[in-house]
């Protein structure tokens, strides 16, 4: 797509929040990017517009039928004062995969990168700059044909918002403690699970709540056939290090192909460390546990980047891992993407590209 976006600045612009009062998702910029499609036409009328609500008909297929995707992204502020994306072409194909198995028409890859890059500009001065801080990036889809009918949509809508976050950990990196769940499912090969869509979160709001009422923070899920393959970490990918090596579950379609995780695993092969893409049950992690070989846990996602597993809970067994604390290759991981994503370290993968 070679259309122009336009662009209509606000009367009058917010202040933005002190870092002390930033949470995750609360406080959004004075400006959103919007861009319509029809069948007839394709995406046009690109345009960043002052933050606004949404007016949306209640007939609209997306609030009846669930078609809609959804990226999320950083922007984060150097110390030369740059601001930089970490690996958006990676978010745009993602996208397209997501849109592709959503039954919503694709988008010029390209494009997507030039609008999320327009719209963090027009509202630069929203990026923080303390460490850890940044601009959460939130592209989304919804279908909005007017139309009470299970099919494709002919219409779509496309977002995109911006919120300044805090730092995941405010007391720096920090072990989470997981519940294995054994009763509900996320995704099944052939669904929607590789796919970022909101339904496959709605429908982990349930277990997530149950593991949260007993003192645990995310849901660790198994494959919705045999309940015996770990799948994945609440919105992360998951990682475990047995004698040595790094494992992560192999990418089979019922998991979201994580752009962090993508990235840990180049970066740990890069650093002469052994990676094993497999299925992997929760009885060989259980096992190595017992064992004495399990020496860390860690999931990988855009939130958090790296989170340290410092328990595992399975039926009746409790693992603690690596002592309860933050193991060497996550920590590792962690300032090492941090210091990528935010311009002090050297970046030999051309993952970052300026605003």
């Amino acid at each position: 797509m070679d259309k122009k976006i336009t662009v209509e600045m606000c009367e009058e612009r917010k202040t933005p929040p002190s870092v002390e009062d930033l949470g995750f998702g609360r406080t959004f910029t004075d400006h959103m990017f919007v861009m319509d499609y029809e069948s007839e036409r394709g995406w046009f009328d690109p345009r960043v517009v002052p933050y606004s609500p949404l007016e949306i008909d209640p007939a609209a297929a997306f609030c009846h039928y669930g078609q809609t995707t959804f990226e999320g992204l950083k922007a984060y502020r150097a110390e030369d004062g740059r601001v930089l994306l970490f690996r958006p072409d990676m978010n745009a194909a993602r996208f397209n995969n997501s849109n592709e198995r959503m039954c919503i028409s694709r988008m010029d890859p390209e494009f997507f990168v030039r609008a999320v890059k327009k719209t963090v500009e027009v509202d630069k001065n929203w990026v923080p700059s303390r460490p850890g801080t940044s601009l959460y990036i939130r592209p989304f889809t919804i279908a909005t044909e007017i139309y009470l009918g299970l099919k494709p949509s002919s219409r779509y809508k496309f977002v995109i918002i911006l919120s300044p976050v805090a730092a995941y950990y405010s007391q720096g990196i920090k072990p989470t403690r997981i519940y294995v769940e054994t009763d509900y499912v996320r995704a099944i090969k052939g669904g929607t699970g590789m796919a970022k869509t909101g339904g496959n979160y709605a429908g982990s709001l349930k277990a997530q709540s149950r593991a949260a009422e007993m003192g645990y923070d995310e849901v660790l899920w198994l494959d919705g056939v045999d309940r015996e393959f770990v799948e994945e970490v609440g919105a992360m990918n998951v990682f475990f290090k047995i004698d040595g090596k790094i494992i992560t579950p192999s990418l089979e379609g019922s998991i979201l192909p994580g752009i962090t995780r993508d990235s840990v695993i180049k970066i740990l092969r890069n650093w002469g460390i052994k990676v094993e893409e497999r299925r992997i049950k929760i009885q060989e992690v259980a096992e190595a546990y017992q064992q004495g070989s399990l020496e860390e846990a860690f999931g990988t996602g855009t939130a958090a980047i790296i989170s340290p597993i410092g328990e595992l809970k399975w039926n009746e067994m409790e693992m603690k891992i690596n002592g309860g604390e933050a193991g060497e290759v996550a920590s590792k991981l962690y300032d090492y993407l941090i210091g990528l994503q935010t311009g002090r370290r050297e970046d030999p993968y051309g993952w970052t590209v300026e605003v």
